[in-house]
């Protein structure tokens, strides 16, 4: 913040235009000399950069707490109704799980980011540590999508093998696959150095108070491929074959 207000005071000094244009409009006439004008267009500038910052901290702290309560919500109401205790609303349970995860982990190291200006306090570890749960929560709930899609799958397109496709020993090893994969993706590659450039890993040890995630090509390719692509045309693919299955199924009513 002081080095911004250095460089913007520095400007209004040299810049004649400037000057000019506040003398016009009188942005700064009630002021006796330079020197004062220059305190006026500081303290301007702090007072809109401190506005905008509470108004970012605010909107990220309510979009976190809302994550928080309405996943805990889902989370209970399962858990309390025995009649909401089927293998999709497992599914949904897991998913809830992970979200609250990422609001709590992901978001929150995110937040103090914005709070103290873009500087990161945790250290070079924990930069490591907030960008592996970031990837690895993220991953996990776009897998459990993938997950409900095939369950809806075969729940509409083959509702009479369903309950012998969908078992109990079936949903856990799906939920293991969902859980463990992305840890691959996530805090192996990143913790070894895999996923970013070596310039990149210089300048992180040279500025520790900096944290960014520059990933090389090959490690983006491998990661949006398991994390999106892949997850997302099965999911396409899933809820096409069922809307396939609910047309033919009306025209056959109509019929």
């Amino acid at each position: 913040m002081a080095e911004f207000v250095f460089i913007t005071t520095d400007l209004y000094q040299n810049d004649s235009t400037l000057n000019d244009t506040l003398d016009q409009t009188g942005g700064a006439r009630s002021f006796g000399n330079q020197s004062d004008r220059v305190m006026f267009v500081e303290k301007a500038w702090l007072h809109s950069w401190t506005l905008l910052v509470a108004i970012k901290t605010t909107v990220m702290a309510l979009i976190i707490v809302a994550a928080l309560f309405g996943n805990l919500l889902v989370i209970v109401s399962v858990m309390r109704h025995r009649k909401l205790r089927v293998i999709t609303n497992y599914f949904v349970v897991s998913l809830a799980l992970a979200d609250m995860l990422v609001a709590i982990w992901a978001m929150c190291f995110n937040f103090s980011v914005e709070v103290t200006g873009g500087q990161w306090i945790f250290g070079y570890f924990m930069c490591d540590v907030w960008n592996s749960l970031d990837v690895y929560f993220s991953t996990a709930s776009i897998l459990h999508l993938c997950c409900i899609s095939v369950d809806r799958y075969y729940a509409i397109v083959q509702p009479l093998d369903y309950p012998l496709i969908m078992t109990n020993a079936r949903l856990i090893v799906m939920l293991m696959i969902v859980w463990c994969s992305p840890a691959l993706m996530s805090f192996l590659p990143i913790f070894m150095g895999w996923y970013t450039t070596v310039e990149n890993m210089e300048y992180r040890k040279e500025n520790p108070d900096v944290c960014i995630f520059v990933v090389n090509r090959t490690y983006s390719v491998i990661s949006s491929s398991v994390s999106f692509w892949v997850p997302g045309m099965v999911m396409i693919l899933m809820y096409y074959r069922i809307y396939v299955e609910a047309d033919r199924q009306e025209r056959m009513l109509y019929r």
